[in-house]
């Protein structure tokens, strides 16, 4: 076992500085912005509210948008090898927060057991921490708290193309420091254990055909 497999599997998460070439997270932000632009959706029209947020914000999921999820099977292979286990994709989606956002503390849905906060792209390129809590939960908790109470928690800065992997189902995490940039752009991944037992989450949203329909010759 590697030393950050094995301080994932013992601290619950593992902060991965410079994970992605900040070439390619703006590349991907680029493309996106460019295709909502030319299919005539403003940023405005993908906002929404959630229990977690202070305030609305632009979310954008793999189902609609296939290049965010293409991007979560492709980073797979990497992601499994960083905790040594094989792993299943799940779901993924893209938030924008802007300057003064927080996320509330919370833990995530059966389809999180594994996790990874990736920063796109910050207007200001200053460190916003993602906080993940020192105790173990069985359960997800079914509310969202302003901070972390009295238990103990580690903070991980966040620039662009760092990311933070994350047992999202067993530890609670979120963003109590105010965001410091007038926006910051991020992509959620998920992932399962195919023999785990959240494995039915694996591939959500997605109707995969059976092998024998999967024949490319002419019809």
């Amino acid at each position: 076992m590697t030393g950050g497999a094995e301080q994932y599997r013992r601290e619950g998460y593992l902060g991965l500085p410079s994970f992605c070439s900040t070439e390619v997270t703006h590349a991907l932000l680029s493309t996106l912005k460019t295709d909502l632009v030319r299919g005539g959706v403003s940023f405005d029209q993908l906002k929404r509210k959630h229990d977690l947020l202070t305030a609305e914000a632009v979310e954008v999921y793999g189902m609609q948008y296939m290049p965010l999820s293409t991007f979560l099977w492709g980073m797979t292979p990497a992601i499994s090898a960083l905790v040594e286990h094989d792993l299943r994709p799940t779901y993924c989606y893209f938030r924008m927060y802007r300057q003064g956002d927080v996320c509330r503390i919370h833990s995530d849905r059966y389809a999180c057991e594994h996790s990874l906060s990736l920063m796109l792209a910050a207007s200001d390129n200053k460190p916003w921490p993602l906080e993940v809590g020192a105790q173990h939960i069985e359960t997800p908790r079914q509310r969202a708290d302003p901070d972390f109470g009295d238990e103990a928690y580690g903070a991980v800065p966040m620039l662009p193309g760092d990311a933070v992997l994350y047992q999202g189902v067993h530890r609670l995490h979120g963003r109590m420091t105010p965001n410091p940039n007038r926006w910051s752009a991020h992509l959620f991944l998920h992932w399962v254990d195919p023999e785990g037992p959240y494995a039915n989450n694996a591939f959500e949203g997605v109707n995969i055909l059976p092998t024998a329909a999967l024949a490319m010759e002419r019809a």
